[in-house]
């Protein structure tokens, strides 16, 4: 065999594996496959429609944690990618900016970990519009909280728990009936001294609210140690809760106790939600919140009203409007000041005490609020008539016609009718103070917030009460689980030789 002969052979073999090799390749590849490997993997990578992660989906990965490997001289290796990476980046998330170690300066501990960057790419795609007006509306409000806050002794960072709480807006409203900027149910804000009634619901004043919100996050501090995660999570689901599952898991640590079943996913996500919160809210541009538009901070001057007033009257008297004194006072449910409540501390346009005061004081007591008649809803059942409504609303049949667009022979079953309130006031209950609301003459009560599992039998082995006792105290007909969020009476003391003792009843 010549030499050439043995080249030509050689030369076969090699043409021979290449052939098999390709074929291997084409192989490998989906049927159907007809692109080369290179322009199917920038196809990918460049995408014509981007395409944002779903909210299940969301997984950055670190710049610095990326795989090093090496690879051929000619490859660039800022354009090498795993699979996994490739399936977790859509075309907004590439532009994100992540800190792994530059965190901003806070005064409450700052995390950084998946959970919490899940969080921080949620607010920049999918959740960037609402956490816009979240910031725009942060302005208004945070520079009177911070304060509110340090007067209390309070990290200012807590006012991003109002942000995540409610997005700043003070009328909002939960599902499970929490209100306000601090989402307060009723059940604890009373317990914070807040009023709640017809008249006034103090939880969406920003100032009343953010000094019961700062009490009740000093209780949760101190109930868990020094722990503010613990801390924010019992905020979302109560104290009890977050204790049982302390117990239920042997671990104070928020991160522990959130891999577990047993605290709900809203709960489980509630931290990271707040630290992902303040950590933009610090530093929006370059989280690429840059062309926000800020809200001016609120400003007001406050006066004391000794007397019911109407609005109307202090929008005069301050030479504003109605809905400006309104949109300053959101907690008052009408168009005056609540009755019995002396020295309601009104909030009017900054720059007007003065020339309110002055011509307050000229105004005659009787003639500083006008009564109106007040209206509810009552929805018809199938028996319902006109006539019957009426007598039991103290109105005639002709006058509720009126007001609903009625006839009399109208069929009124299933209708939602507008009806007069049959008592506009209740001076026994409205308006009192938490030291003397609910007390027999003489008297004084301990009161206790319901939790989700109480009933009238643990609550009365607890306070070593009889539950028959508890029952007439505060008039519960029978022995069933309490709703959560009542206050109730668990303890009444008289006064005895100047001293407070229980009040002690005959069987």
């Amino acid at each position: 065999m010549t030499a050439r002969h043995h080249g030509a052979v050689s030369i076969g073999k090699r043409v021979k594996h290449i052939v098999i090799a390709i074929a291997l390749v084409a192989c490998s590849l989906p049927a159907g496959a007809t692109e080369p490997v290179q322009p199917l993997l920038t196809e990918l990578t460049s995408p014509a429609v981007p395409a944002l992660p779903a909210l299940e989906q969301v997984a950055l990965v670190p710049r610095d944690e990326l795989t090093d490997e090496e690879e051929p001289q000619q490859q660039d290796a800022s354009e090498l990618f795993t699979l996994e990476e490739l399936k977790d980046k859509g075309s907004d998330a590439a532009e994100l900016t992540l800190p792994d170690v530059d965190l901003p300066q806070a005064d409450i501990p700052l995390a950084l970990n998946s959970k919490v960057e899940y969080f921080l790419t949620y607010f920049q795609t999918r959740g960037k519009q609402s956490f816009s007006r979240w910031l725009s509306r942060s302005s208004r409000y945070i520079p009177m909280m911070k304060e509110i806050l340090k007067r209390e002794g309070m990290p200012e960072d807590l006012v991003y728990v109002a942000m995540i709480e409610s997005g700043f807006h003070l009328q909002a409203r939960s599902v499970a009936n929490a209100v306000g900027p601090w989402q307060f149910i009723s059940g604890t804000g009373r317990r914070y001294s807040l009023r709640i009634d017809q008249w006034i619901d103090e939880r969406k004043d920003p100032l009343k609210a953010t000094v019961a919100a700062a009490l009740y996050l000093k209780e949760l501090y101190g109930m868990f140690n020094g722990d503010w995660y613990l801390a924010a999570a019992g905020y979302n689901a109560g104290e009890n809760k977050i204790l049982r599952a302390i117990s239920m898991y042997n671990t104070s640590d928020f991160w522990e106790l959130s891999r577990g079943s047993y605290l709900k996913r809203e709960t489980k996500e509630y931290v990271p939600k707040l630290l992902a919160a303040a950590i933009i809210a610090k530093d929006p541009a370059r989280y690429g919140f840059s062309d926000v538009a800020y809200l001016s901070p609120i400003e007001f001057d406050i006066v004391k009203i000794p007397s019911r007033t109407d609005l109307e009257l202090v929008a005069k008297l301050t030479g504003t409007t109605y809905e400006t004194i309104k949109e300053l006072n959101p907690d008052l449910r009408h168009w005056s000041t609540p009755p019995n409540y002396p020295d309601y501390e009104l909030k009017v346009p900054k720059g007007t005490k003065l020339q309110f005061d002055a011509a307050y004081s000229k105004v005659p007591e009787d003639r500083r609020y006008t009564e109106k008649e007040l209206y509810t809803h009552y929805h018809a059942r199938k028996k319902d008539s006109l006539k019957g409504i009426a007598r039991r609303y103290s109105t005639t049949p002709d006058a509720l016609a009126e007001l609903n667009g009625l006839s009399k022979k109208s069929r009124i079953a299933g209708k939602t009718l507008v009806v007069p309130a049959r008592q506009t006031v209740d001076f026994s209950h409205e308006g009192r103070s938490a030291a003397t609301a609910g007390t027999a003459k003489g008297g004084y009560a301990k009161y206790y917030t319901v939790k989700k599992g109480d009933t009238l039998t643990s609550l009365a082995k607890r306070f070593n009460v009889s539950s028959k006792l508890l029952s007439v105290w505060n008039n519960l007909k029978v022995r069933v689980a309490l709703k959560p969020g009542r206050r109730i009476i668990i303890a009444k003391f008289i006064e005895k030789n100047g001293e407070m003792v229980p009040e002690v009843r005959k069987s």
